[in-house]
């Protein structure tokens, strides 16, 4: 990564007035990031460095990264002294909670250890099955755990809205998705569609297992009233555009909307750390962190 003037003035002057991103206070929360290399996790990382009240204290990544052994603060020109490892239970010793935004695979493995360590954890991952949330639910018993598709604030303030949206068009409206990401995603659709086809059927008494439509191809036949349809779009480098369409006769009302950052994702996590700090034991969401629960 090219270094702007800035950042090499951070490098000159870091042993003098730039704090380590490890280190700190003993009160600060002391967290652990998954996937330290990739683009969330340096996200994460400068979000805990710009944190008073964070620190960070441990890095994982995959064993063939090529940031195995650096130190985790390299792409920011500064020193941690927190090595990127991929030996889970190293990356860990020092760390409270951690958070993943990984892959469903890792995230298991990574949650086996923190309930054998006693970590909490803030899991972004999205894609996992039905069996693996129950994993995670499970885990929950031993350690407390805020899982959400997407810890946007904003997003999830979207989701109370689409839910006061849904009761009062629970008849007479079209209900459609469409979610638009960029070309690296793997899983479609995203989680966060996903979780707001839950709300939307959740508030007008559907199972969205029984009315979801992924796909349309061909002759589909009439549109089915009960049903919530998602589209997925991949493309360029759009962190992440959801829509909802109420589509009713004459009318139609879109709720939207776009990140322009995955800092928000960050922020997000952060809170959901802080929000951790009092619980031992129990299975979160950002309803529960945001206090957007009734």
């Amino acid at each position: 990564m090219a270094k702007t003037p800035e950042t090499l003035k951070k490098v000159a002057v870091a042993g003098a007035v730039q704090p380590a991103v490890g280190g700190g206070s003993p009160s600060q929360h002391r967290i652990a990031v998954a996937g330290a290399s990739g683009r969330m996790g340096q996200m994460l990382i400068e979000a805990i460095r710009g944190a008073d009240d964070c620190r960070l204290a441990g890095a994982l990544d995959i064993a063939s990264s090529p940031s195995i052994g650096n130190d985790a603060a390299a792409f920011l020109g500064m020193a941690s002294g927190i090595p990127v490892s991929s030996d889970a239970r190293a990356g860990l010793a020092d760390a409270e909670v951690l958070i993943d935004f990984t892959r469903p695979e890792g995230t298991l493995a990574h949650l086996k250890v923190c309930r054998e360590l006693g970590v909490k954890m803030v899991i972004g991952t999205t894609g996992f099955t039905d069996m693996q949330k129950e994993q995670v639910k499970d885990a929950a018993r031993d350690i407390a755990i805020v899982m959400a598709p997407n810890m946007s604030v904003g997003v999830n303030v979207t989701m109370k809205l689409l839910e006061m949206a849904a009761k009062a068009l629970a008849s007479g409206y079209d209900i459609e998705i469409i979610e638009t990401h960029h070309r690296h995603k793997v899983d479609a659709p995203s989680g966060t569609a996903l979780k707001m086809g839950e709300v939307i059927a959740d508030a007008i008494g559907r199972n969205l297992k029984d009315c979801a439509v992924y796909a349309r191809e061909g002759v589909t036949g009439e549109r089915k009233p009960s049903t919530i349809g998602f589209s997925a779009v991949r493309g360029g480098d759009v962190v992440g555009d959801h829509t909802v369409l109420f589509a009713g006769t004459g009318e139609r009302i879109e709720i939207t909307h776009r990140a322009a950052s995955r800092a928000t994702y960050a922020q997000g996590s952060l809170r959901a750390v802080r929000f951790l700090a009092g619980h031992q034991a129990g299975l979160f969401d950002m309803f529960d962190v945001l206090g957007l629960r009734e």
